[in-house]
């Protein structure tokens, strides 16, 4: 049984002490099993390389699935460079593969062509089909769904094809769990593989109400972990798990049951959720889409009755890539023929022994618009030792280096790069020999670059409110147009156009009205096209509540992700005067294009009118 959750972070568990607000019984009961990781590290920063790596053994480098674009329409089986990029940015970024390609033998084919029945139960998000679980090696495939994240909200209604909710208010992961348990029974009596890739915690952010009533009697403001949603979030997922054990336990198969436990990578510290971050990583710097260790490190956990011990923990390194030969290793099964691995059994630190392992690396030649950013990056570890090379950042064409001792400086706040040249020199001749062994795809240096609209001082800062450990006000992005770019977006305007571009996740833009509307019953019209994916939704913030925006004061809206414009109009059913509102036209990596912006009353006066 493999357990993989989405943007789950490293302090979003009770397993390290690191929280008092999230509750996670039943990962803790998981963890008296087996063994706990406490420095287990995802193979990327985001999630589809992560979960191509599980999948293959291999390096997102070697793979070429680099980024989370496996949801778009275009069909790339084989990375690229790129000529040019931004002028902002010394590098170039590589062009990502958006498929994960048949030719390879993934960990199902191999379980499945060794007797086990496959089934994937959540998300995949390594391409539809003919690239979908199904055309890679599992029987199964449930919702199949080829998104980023849950079709819609993770509490019905939901917008799967061909997949309803059995109830009202369902909860997208306590129905995986019911499927998966349903997989379960039918295969008691001989082997299997179930892969149950949470939707959980990837936004978007919602959850059941009692449970966000609950958390929210319990908020602690001086808490970075503050978010009632997400803590709800948290214990739905947890729920699962404990769903998923129980089952075990009562068809008796819980001795003879390998269970792994991992996150695709580190929390999403960047996004808004109640007014605050959804969560904090702290005492990690950084978070899902950036190098340092918020956003590749995180919880894991493998349960191997009779042969680990429980409630055991180890400090030895591992990475995703590892899972796939540590299991043919636990199943005595032989790799096929050629077949190799950038990964490592791990089945010594399960015994309790050291790794032969020089160094692990991670390639992510991407430079997402968010707090903490960092320029297109490769990193190794060793020993307690992390350096993090950013190609082409130093002076003359040359790389820049980021030094950190880890055993000291868990937090990534003093690189030691100008105090260690040696050290440097040594591991950079590492990353060098990972790269050439990898035959990766590299960025070049930027031929547009341009000085002037560099702004090296906020590189690796958190610029937004509320995304550092601290709940100290951060710096937030200036408005374009009168609109400010939130969670995973940047903004500008363009002929006449106002421009999003998103990561993916949760992208938004917010605008706040000059004073509160007399009307509360208001329609907003808006012009618009994407090459993103998932569906839009429209907030407002009314005046006298609080937080500004919630699902409570939200309406959904079919978005047509065709490249062409179209015209919308979604009513916003206020209560109180308006204050604000925000549009969140997607859930994925793409670019927007808005050319109007009007919000009327629901007799068709203007309130306001935004032309770009």
């Amino acid at each position: 049984m493999f357990i993989l959750a989405d943007d789950l972070g490293w302090s979003d568990t009770t397993l390290f002490g690191t929280t008092k607000f999230y509750k996670t019984p039943n990962i803790e009961r998981l963890a008296k099993r087996g063994m706990t990781f406490t420095r287990a590290y995802s193979s990327s920063p985001l999630c589809s390389p992560t979960r191509a790596s599980i999948l293959t053994g291999l390096s997102p480098a070697r793979t070429g699935i680099t980024t989370p674009n496996c949801h778009l329409p275009q069909v790339i089986l084989k990375a690229a460079t790129t000529p040019s990029g931004p002028a902002n940015h010394k590098a170039t970024f590589a062009a990502s593969v958006s498929r994960l390609d048949t030719k390879y033998y993934t960990l199902a084919e191999m379980l499945k062509d060794n007797g086990y029945a496959t089934g994937h139960f959540g998300k995949w998000h390594l391409g539809p089909a003919p690239y979908s679980p199904l055309e890679h090696g599992f029987n199964v495939d449930v919702p199949h769904w080829p998104g980023p994240g849950p079709a819609g909200s993770y509490v019905a209604p939901w917008k799967y094809p061909d997949f309803d909710a059995n109830t009202p208010d369902e909860h997208i992961e306590d129905r995986m769990a019911e499927e998966a348990v349903a997989f379960m029974e039918q295969h008691t009596a001989k082997p299997f593989f179930l892969n149950y890739w949470m939707f959980s915690v990837h936004a978007p952010f919602d959850a059941k109400k009692d449970l966000i009533a609950q958390y929210r009697k319990k908020v602690d403001p001086n808490d970075p972990q503050r978010s009632p949603t997400y803590a709800a979030m948290i214990e739905s997922m947890d729920d699962a798990v404990g769903t998923l054990l129980d089952t075990l336990d009562r068809l008796n198969i819980a001795d003879n049951t390998i269970i792994v436990f991992a996150s695709d990578n580190g929390g999403n510290m960047y996004n808004e959720v109640d007014g605050t971050t959804a969560t904090s990583n702290h005492p990690l710097r950084g978070g899902k889409a950036n190098m340092y260790e918020g956003g590749i490190r995180g919880p894991a956990i493998v349960a191997y009755p009779g042969m680990v011990e429980a409630g055991s923990r180890s400090d030895e390194v591992i990475q995703s890539s590892d899972f796939y030969p540590t299991l043919l290793e636990m199943l005595s099964i032989q790799p096929q023929p050629n077949q190799s691995f950038d990964g490592i059994s791990i089945m010594p630190a399960l015994e309790g022994k050291s790794l032969d392992r020089d160094a692990i690396f991670t390639y992510f030649p991407h430079s997402p618009p968010i707090p903490e950013w960092l320029p297109p990056s490769v990193s190794v570890h060793r020993g307690t030792w992390k350096l993090i090379r950013i190609f082409y950042g130093g002076d003359d064409g040359q790389h820049r280096y980021k030094l950190f001792d880890l055993q000291n400086d868990i937090g990534e706040q003093h690189n030691l790069a100008s105090k260690r040249p040696d050290l440097v020199m040594e591991l950079d001749a590492l990353i060098d020999g990972f790269l050439s062994d990898t035959n990766a795809v590299l960025p070049l240096p930027n031929p547009k670059f341009n000085a002037a609209t560099y702004q090296p001082e906020l590189e690796g800062k958190a610029q937004l409110k509320g995304e550092s450990s601290s709940p100290k006000k951060q710096r937030r992005a200036k408005p374009v147009a009168g609109w400010r770019p939130k969670g995973t977006t940047k903004l500008w305007t363009n002929n006449g156009l106002l421009v999003v571009t998103s990561t993916g996740g949760d992208p938004h833009i917010t605008a706040r009205l000059p004073k509160a509307t007399a009307a509360k019953r208001l329609v907003l019209h808006f012009t618009m096209s994407s090459d993103s994916s998932g569906p839009g939704q429209i907030f407002w913030q009314e005046q006298g509540v609080n937080p500004p925006f919630t699902a409570a004061r939200s309406k959904r809206f079919d978005v047509q992700h065709d490249r062409k414009m179209h015209t919308y109009s979604v009513p916003l059913p206020a209560q109180q005067p308006v204050l604000a509102v925000r549009i969140d036209p997607s859930s994925a990596v793409g670019t927007i294009k808005i050319s109007t912006v009007t919000l009327k009353t629901a007799g068709g006066k203007i309130i306001r009118k935004w032309n770009f």
